[in-house]
């Protein structure tokens, strides 16, 4: 687990740099709320629209998440901890007037990047 990226994760960085050819310049690995503390993958401050890329298998995802055979109640609490802290966190961002976006990292960086630019544009954001 201590050897798995938390950020820099590939999805991540093909995301970020579509959004930087695109002209969009952001927060990177940016703290969003200090009690307790949440880390947006990527920020856009002054819009209010944090960026979360989800792993699959971290986050839980519907459609490529596993549950490991091997010492499997430890993991079936520790990935739905993570699902319950991301809804907590979004919870708390859209009370503070933030926009929350979640991307999953089996989404293609294009689709991606263009749903967090539409997300901007309905923020009326003006880079």
């Amino acid at each position: 687990m201590e050897a798995t990226a938390q950020r820099d994760t590939g999805a991540e960085l093909k995301v970020r740099r579509l959004l930087f050819a695109r002209g969009l310049r952001y927060r990177v690995d940016y703290t969003v709320l200090t009690q307790p503390r949440r880390k947006a993958d990527i920020a856009f401050t002054r819009a209010k629209v944090a960026v979360f890329i989800d792993g699959c298998f971290w986050h839980g995802c519907p459609e490529h998440g596993t549950w490991p055979k091997a010492n499997a109640a430890f993991w079936r609490d520790k990935i739905n901890t993570n699902k319950k802290r991301d809804q907590d966190t979004n919870r708390r961002l859209e009370a503070e007037g933030w926009l929350v976006i979640r991307v999953w990292e089996h989404e293609a960086p294009e689709e991606a990047a263009d749903k967090i630019v539409a997300a901007l544009s309905s923020r009326k954001f003006k880079q």
